[in-house]
């Protein structure tokens, strides 16, 4: 089954910057063939569930590897069975709306 994610990961016990351990989680999704999209506040990712929860785990325990004691996780799922829908078609979507609301 198809996945689309929006997950945020924070080492919580580190001090205030955050890059590093977000930077080796975005190394773990891309090495996993994951379409990443990252954001302000976490990031999206798209690809078959078992695979996105296995490389979740595995940022899990890179980040408590590089010394995070704790890590509070945020995470949002959305399947689809009736078709295929890509991050991509849902911003399409809203951005086709917005054209039209524009005219």
């Amino acid at each position: 089954m198809k996945v689309i994610a929006d997950i945020c990961i924070v080492p919580i016990g580190v001090g205030v910057s955050l890059s590093s351990y977000i930077a080796a989680c975005g190394d773990i999704l891309n090495r996993a063939g994951l379409h990443c999209h990252l954001h302000a506040y976490g990031t999206n990712v798209e690809g078959e569930w078992g695979l996105v929860m296995d490389s979740l785990r595995e940022c899990h325990e890179k980040v408590h590897s590089m010394g995070a004691p704790r890590i509070s996780t945020t995470i949002k799922l959305g399947t689809r069975s009736d078709r295929d829908q890509t991050m991509r078609d849902k911003v399409e979507s809203v951005r086709g709306c917005l054209r039209g609301a524009s005219t």
